[in-house]
């Protein structure tokens, strides 16, 4: 990982390796994910286009899902993973993530003959505003641009739109990333607002309701920050699996009770990690001039120690 100024000037650089041995860091592109896991189940199993806009309880504990297209399933186990906006969640009794100050552009830069970028993570920081480019493939490399905002602001689809706006934030920065922007497809630009749900004890409502259980962003949004928000999902999944399987295959746990079980096994990792990004967050979107001075001059290069921060990514599960 290297770390720079909006200058250009090197903060501080080092490996994984030497700040913790235990760490590694691999950066996947988001379609290659999910076409992978979607590749080892069986054949139609995923029905897509397919937007939930009703969802009911039956008396018998099964729930009905209407689509749509008009289209209605009843199921035996609904598991919502659809994401930030979830209306499964909502159905729950879930409030809206909360915005949290920030917005983020995102792009994959495109290079048909090869990017020729070191695997490693960049990152620039500047005054309320920051931003990161990571190669993902032999021929794309990721880039973000993070900025402070008062609030979420319009919703913008226009890609020339976008791709003019993120370049006029960081139009004086290093010219590597103007490059990179300059190289990246304008489908594959978007705005976001960033967002996340701290799931508070006692006052947040349980992951699940019945056999209808939470999974990834539809439960915990968190912000990017830690890069830990696509990991938490699928370890939720990992966790859910194993949970639903000694249910299927036992005749003392319900499937209600490993629904409870996961939840309770999920939440004292998922609640720290989403405050933890936030602060991390808010700390990196710093716009005071002076405190920016000191971050960059003491506590990036003389203060951090890596190894201790990046404990959060070890996570270790029994095999399903």
């Amino acid at each position: 990982m290297v770390v720079k100024s909006e200058e250009g000037r090197e903060l501080r650089s080092f490996n994984f390796k030497q700040e913790d041995e235990s760490q590694e860091v691999r950066a996947v592109e988001r379609r290659v994910l999910l076409e992978t896991l979607a590749s080892q189940l069986p054949p139609n199993t995923i029905q897509y286009s397919s937007r939930l806009v009703k969802i009911e309880a039956s008396s018998n504990g099964d729930t009905l899902l209407e689509f749509i297209d008009g289209s209605k399933l009843l199921a035996q186990i609904v598991i919502g993973c659809d994401g930030i906006r979830s209306p499964i969640a909502k159905w729950m009794g879930f409030s809206e993530p909360k915005f949290v100050g920030h917005c983020a552009f995102r792009g994959l830069a495109s290079y048909s003959d090869g990017q020729s970028f070191e695997p490693r993570v960049n990152y620039i920081y500047g005054k309320g505003l920051r931003a990161g480019y990571v190669p993902v493939s032999p021929t794309k490399v990721y880039w973000f641009i993070c900025f402070n905002s008062s609030s979420p602001g319009p919703k913008i689809t226009d890609p020339m739109v976008l791709k003019k706006q993120a370049k006029e934030l960081v139009e004086n920065w290093p010219q590597e990333l103007l490059n990179i922007m300059d190289s990246t497809p304008d489908d594959t630009i978007i705005r976001t607002p960033l967002v996340d749900r701290w799931l508070w004890p006692a006052i947040s409502p349980p992951v699940s309701a019945g056999r209808v259980v939470l999974v990834g962003d539809a439960w915990h949004p968190m912000t990017p920050n830690l890069g830990q928000g696509a990991c938490c999902a699928l370890e939720d999944a990992v966790v859910l699996a194993k949970k639903l399987a000694q249910a299927i295959n036992s005749d003392d746990t319900s499937v209600e009770e490993a629904f409870k079980s996961y939840g309770s096994e999920r939440w004292p990792r998922v609640f720290p990690l989403t405050i933890r990004a936030n602060l991390v967050g808010s700390a990196l979107q710093w716009d005071n001039p002076v405190v920016c001075s000191v971050r960059n001059n003491i506590v990036i290069p003389k203060l951090v120690r890596l190894g201790p921060l990046l404990e959060h990514t070890n996570f270790t599960s029994e095999s399903l």
